[in-house]
């Protein structure tokens, strides 16, 4: 029997923030205890510092230079994903759940690398009328056609508050009630995956992108255990997560106090992560899956950077190496294998697609463990949409121009040695854990330089459809802007 694949992305999640990687708040009791019977990496790399060439990178194998679609503007041609590969040679049933955009809504090329793919419903009642399918079939201005229809259906209560919820977001938002906010956390698309996994058949794959640790911090009231009204109000009355701070609008220290916010966000997650495998487990599945939970790329609360002069780590995607964008969790639970294990050699989630492919092959060895060489990363430089909306803050955009390149080795001391080029400056930095690290010299730029050298265009994007007005704005405000 082939092993089920299951991908648990925690959006946003950085290793240092976890206590499974020793972080003060207990933000992960149940990734802490599932790692006893797992493998844990300690050194793992994302690819990238944003969501899109991550997951690219995570479902193809291929670097971001290789990739290169770090833009909405590209899309990635079919036939390159492990995803498709697991359907068209092994006869896998494929899904995605998230409300991240770029995997459900945006046409990059992902949504359609799997059978079925679950998105944001930014509707309260899913099973009524979608007023926004209605004027797309009848065209805009039936409000009353709409009443009527409403009225006939299985949920008329439900399909008239829909029409009703949808008209108050576009027009006053401010005016809806809490009580008919749609749910996009974590434990909504956990139940939609282990609904479609009732129902698959005997081999299934699928990824899980949870996005509760993404801005906006918003914490349910039980896992909120170091957050709180008044940071809620502070996150509130900020305009721009990112650019305020660095445009020198706000005070760094208002950044950093989200970070108690985002702690309780990485609770519920955990939370989440726990429903998740224990049903899976009392189902009589968990052992026969490949099971691998981690981060697409960190958060910044405001750390500096030793790279770039006066720049510091804030929100995610806005170029930069840092370590707190690019150290992220990874623990793996490898189907027939007993006991827990800790790896504390560097990798990348780049090697998503060779884990998978030595599973199939019931291989002994370890890709992620095996000495395969360098381990790289990448962080673009401001796009158009991102620069116009920094321009409205900063004077100065030139220290979040221009891409940076990143080479990590393990070192000889039980450490991690990383080598970051931008622009023209070079710095070699000791990695000790998710907490530790420091620059120890300015050298290094011939190895990141012959590291890229060696990585060619894969040709395996092409020009994209236009994204949806609906779409947009919910890029806008996840501040893809």
């Amino acid at each position: 029997m082939q092993p089920n694949v299951l991908l648990v992305v925690l959006d946003s999640v950085r290793a240092r923030n976890t206590s499974l990687h020793g972080h003060a708040n207990e933000t992960t009791p149940f990734l802490d205890s599932f790692a006893d019977e797992a493998t844990t990496y300690t050194q793992a790399r994302a690819p990238s510092t944003w969501s899109l060439p991550s997951h690219v990178s995570m479902f193809t194998g291929l670097h971001p230079p290789e990739h290169g679609l770090d833009s909405r503007d590209r899309q990635l041609v079919p036939g390159q994903t492990v995803w498709e590969r697991l359907a068209d040679d092994h006869g896998y049933e494929t899904g995605v759940f998230s409300s991240n955009p770029f995997l459900t809504a945006v046409p990059v090329g992902l949504e359609r690398a799997f059978d079925t793919a679950v998105g944001r419903v930014d509707l309260p009642f899913t099973e009524a009328m979608d007023p926004r399918e209605f004027v797309r079939e009848h065209g805009p201005g039936q409000f009353g056609r709409y009443v009527r229809a409403a009225l006939s259906s299985e949920y008329p209560v439900r399909s008239l508050l829909n029409g009703a919820y949808e008209k108050l977001d576009r027009d006053a938002p401010e005016l809806l009630p809490d009580a008919v906010q749609p749910d996009a956390s974590g434990h909504q698309f956990v139940e939609a995956f282990l609904d479609w996994e009732a129902e698959a058949g005997d081999s299934w794959a699928a990824c899980l992108n949870l996005m509760d640790a993404h801005h906006p911090y918003e914490p349910a009231s039980e896992f909120d255990q170091w957050g709180g009204d008044r940071l809620r109000k502070l996150q509130r009355d900020i305009d721009s997560y990112i650019w305020e701070f660095n445009g020198g609008q706000r005070p760094w220290w208002q950044r950093r106090a989200l970070e108690g916010l985002y702690d309780g966000c990485i609770r519920q997650l955990d939370d989440a992560l726990e429903e998740l495998l224990t049903t899976l487990e009392a189902r009589g599945v968990l052992s026969d899956t490949l099971v691998v939970v981690t981060g697409d790329h960190g958060e910044g609360f405001g750390e500096p950077s030793t790279l770039r002069p006066g720049a510091r780590a804030v929100g995610h995607g806005n170029g930069g190496a840092h370590e707190v964008l690019l150290h992220v969790p990874l623990v793996v639970h490898h189907p027939g294998r007993d006991g827990g294990r800790t790896v504390d050699s560097v990798c990348s989630l780049t090697q998503f697609p060779d884990l998978v492919e030595a599973t199939l092959r019931g291989a002994d060895g370890d890709p992620l463990a095996d000495d395969t060489g360098p381990v790289l990363a990448a962080g673009s430089g401001l796009n158009e949409r991102m620069r116009r909306n920094a321009e409205r803050y900063c004077e100065d955009l030139s220290p979040y121009e221009a891409e940076t390149r990143v080479v990590y080795e393990d070192g000889d001391d039980d450490t991690v040695h990383k080598w970051a080029t931008w622009r023209s400056s070079t710095v070699e930095t000791v990695v000790r854990d998710a907490t530790t690290s420091y620059p120890i010299s300015e050298e290094g730029t011939e190895r990141v330089t012959a590291a890229f050298d060696g990585l060619a265009d894969a040709g395996v994007t092409t020009e994209t459809e236009s994204v949806d007005d609906d779409v947009q704005q919910r890029l806008e405000d996840l501040g893809y802007a």
